[in-house]
């Protein structure tokens, strides 16, 4: 029961940085915050007893902090072939797959895209997590992703509103 409660706690504070990750117009500090959230999920999942949720997660958190550093199509690849052949060896349920495409999806967004692609990319990202986090029973990581949705619409909206300027992706 305190392992519930501990990991139930670590997914309402996964949803707070996870508002405040994705509220983030610049793409440096969204980035940042991510490995903070990403690090706190891998052990929010692991207490659920959801190993290939936690396993995703730290390569979330791995992957946001190469995305600082590079935006190469090729580390984008091998995280996602990584991603991928791991994730399905340790999957034991279909719906084991939707913390692994939705890393996939986030993993492509953090190394190629920017702006208001790199947001929309992370909304798809965010419905398989959605349907993970239901399924594994994470409340704080179902109001995460909910939240999400609503807060990137957001964000998208105040980038296009702001003033153009040539040096600011879109």
């Amino acid at each position: 029961m305190a392992i519930q409660i501990i990991a139930q706690a670590l997914g309402f504070l996964g949803f707070a940085l996870g508002v405040l990750c994705f509220y983030q117009k610049d793409d440096k500090r969204l980035k940042v915050m991510m490995v903070i959230m990403s690090l706190n999920n891998i052990v929010h999942f692991a207490l659920l007893g959801a190993p290939t949720a936690s396993f995703s997660s730290a390569l979330s958190m791995v992957r946001a902090w190469l995305a600082l550093h590079t935006s190469s199509i090729w580390v984008a690849l091998a995280f996602i072939a990584i991603t991928l052949t791991i994730g399905i060896t340790m999957s034991n349920s279909p719906s084991d797959l939707f913390p692994i495409l939705g890393t996939s999806i986030g993993t492509y967004a953090l190394f190629c895209l920017k702006g208001i692609k790199l947001r929309i990319a992370f909304l798809c990202g965010a419905l398989c997590w959605l349907a993970n986090n239901i399924i594994v029973g994470s409340i704080g990581g179902t109001l995460l992703e909910l939240t999400l949705l609503a807060v990137n619409l957001n964000t998208i909206r105040r980038i296009k509103l702001r003033p153009r300027n040539k040096d600011l992706p879109d």
